[in-house]
């Protein structure tokens, strides 16, 4: 599947990015995340419908300030947010469910 933005109101998702543009890797070290490759493993994750994950953003900046996965096969969904921020990831999380819920997952 390709990556699928979604409107979570307050805040929006979108797929992981570092390119000239948006670069979340910054951010997902705060998170713990620091291989260089883990937006291109990402990605590639999509591709092969193996796990869906989103940058939890603040819509006028595009800041990531969380990250939510879901895994298809299984429905999981996971919530990592930066420091002051649970309440964002939680109701991006709810949006997730909802994404999840809608492909039957």
């Amino acid at each position: 599947m390709e990556p699928v933005e979604i409107n979570a109101g307050a805040w929006y998702l979108r797929a992981l990015r570092a390119d000239d543009r948006i670069d979340d890797r910054s951010a997902l070290a705060e998170l713990g995340e620091t291989a260089a490759d883990y937006v291109d493993a990402r990605a590639a994750q999509w591709a092969s419908d193996t796990t869906y994950s989103w940058a939890v953003c603040e819509p006028t900046t595009g800041e990531m300030l969380a990250e939510v996965t879901l895994s298809p096969a299984t429905g999981l969904i996971g919530l990592r947010a930066r420091r002051g921020h649970a309440a964002a990831a939680q109701a991006a999380g709810d949006a997730v469910r909802r994404f999840a819920d809608a492909l039957g997952c």
